[in-house]
């Protein structure tokens, strides 16, 4: 349990240090594929102050196991994204600046790179507004994620990465922003050359079955 509570640590520092949210804004959940526990960032805490003690634990069926903290707002969002996605082992909210500006616009992102097409497949689509730690933007956000996205954006709030652990959540991350970046600079200076559908399926098929060593 303590691996895991130190992983959880670690990556919200990592979130922080990589610019992929300010203050304490976002929050990550980490699934024990052992235990089917589930570990999730406090609420409104600073990343590098975190300790072992303000990690929070909760069961598959999200009853409440350790932790005196209160857990971060969107616990339902996280509870239910890994309830839906038995793939999924690490969930990360980030509030990235580049990806936020598709989300105020509630624009998907294309895969107009070759590292996006191999990590999404597709589009990045957008989830539609709802309150921060309500159930309506859970909904919203595990509607858009559905059974095979690896990310989305969340209208005028931020953005979603999964992963089967949690390098890979952050392999989504980092290619998610940095295409948001791309595809913005594009849209500045003309029209985005898109890569065709039959094109990006056999990059994630590569990305799948050639580049993925385990």
């Amino acid at each position: 349990m303590e691996n895991m509570k130190q992983a959880l640590i670690e990556a919200g520092k990592n979130m922080l240090g990589r610019g992929l949210t300010v203050e304490t804004w976002g929050n990550i959940s980490l699934r024990d594929p052992q235990t089917g526990y589930i570990y999730l960032t406090p609420s409104g805490m600073n990343y590098s102050l975190l300790t072992e003690e303000d990690v929070v634990v909760f069961d598959a069926a999200g009853h409440h196991m350790e932790g005196g903290r209160r857990p971060t707002i969107e616990k339902d969002m996280h509870l239910g994204i890994l309830a839906n996605r038995p793939d999924v082992n690490a969930v990360i909210h980030t509030h990235p600046v580049y990806s936020q500006v598709f989300a105020v616009l509630g624009m998907p992102i294309p895969a107009i790179i070759d590292e996006s097409a191999q990590v999404f497949g597709g589009d990045v689509p957008v989830a539609k507004y709802g309150l921060p730690g309500s159930r309506e933007l859970a909904d919203h956000v595990i509607q858009a994620l559905g059974r095979e996205n690896n990310a989305c954006l969340m209208a005028n709030h931020g953005a979603v990465c999964l992963g089967a652990t949690m390098e890979m959540a952050f392999k989504c991350c980092a290619v998610l922003e940095m295409t948001a970046q791309i595809y913005q600079m594009c849209l500045q200076i003309g029209t985005p050359n898109l890569i065709e559908a039959e094109q990006i399926a056999v990059m994630k098929s590569l990305a799948q079955n050639y580049f993925n060593h385990k």
